[in-house]
């Protein structure tokens, strides 16, 4: 009875691309995954996942090679290839992996965004600039990925019209990120903020 299920059109056109196209969606992920690991300067996972992608792209190519004559396979493999990418990137937003900088460029006065930021345990650069058409404040500050919504949501909250921009860090050499302030149970800026309110 299993002899003759594997040797059925049903096996051949259902069941095997099927599975060809789940093997290739899981090794494509898992590629898109280490590919980003290792441009974030991860050492270890990046070549455990590589032997687990090889190893399944692996079979299912081998698979692909003992039914050449079956073109549904081919179909099965490319449409795995784009789902694992599809895959692959949804999980690395997931993870949310690194440590990125957010640049701030604004025409109004930046006191109380910077203020803000600080309060929340985000440190801050800023210089003044000259822009196109006038003069403006560039705020700079380094975060954990992970809290890129809640940065920009203070930035839309205290000054919406500001220009910003976000750029992935490979390394930082110096400072405290917001996560370590937060173990620490420190809020340098705090004080500052809460004297910048009463000055207003």
């Amino acid at each position: 009875m299993e002899t003759f299920f594997l040797e059925s059109s049903f096996f051949d056109y259902v069941v095997l691309p099927f599975l060809i196209m789940v093997a290739r969606i899981i090794d494509v992920s898992i590629g898109t995954v280490r590919i980003i690991m290792l441009s974030k300067s991860k050492r270890f996972l990046p070549p455990v996942l590589g032997f687990i992608e090889v190893l399944i792209w692996i079979v299912a190519i081998t698979k692909i090679m003992q039914n050449l004559d079956n073109y549904v396979t081919y179909i099965a493999y490319a449409g795995g290839f784009a789902i694992g990418n599809y895959i692959g990137i949804i999980l690395e937003e997931k993870m949310a992996l690194g440590v990125m900088i957010v640049r701030v460029i604004t025409s109004k006065p930046a006191d109380e965004l910077i203020c803000r930021l600080q309060a929340a345990n985000y440190g801050t650069t800023s210089v003044e600039a000259r822009g196109s058409k006038q003069d403006v404040n560039v705020i700079y500050t380094i975060i954990q990925r992970t809290e890129l919504k809640k940065v920009v949501e203070i930035i839309k909250k205290y000054n919406p019209k500001a220009f910003y921009s976000v750029e992935d860090v490979k390394f930082v050499s110096e400072g405290v990120l917001p996560s370590q302030l937060s173990r620490l149970g420190k809020t340098p800026d705090g004080l500052k903020y809460r004297r910048w309110r009463k000055g207003k």
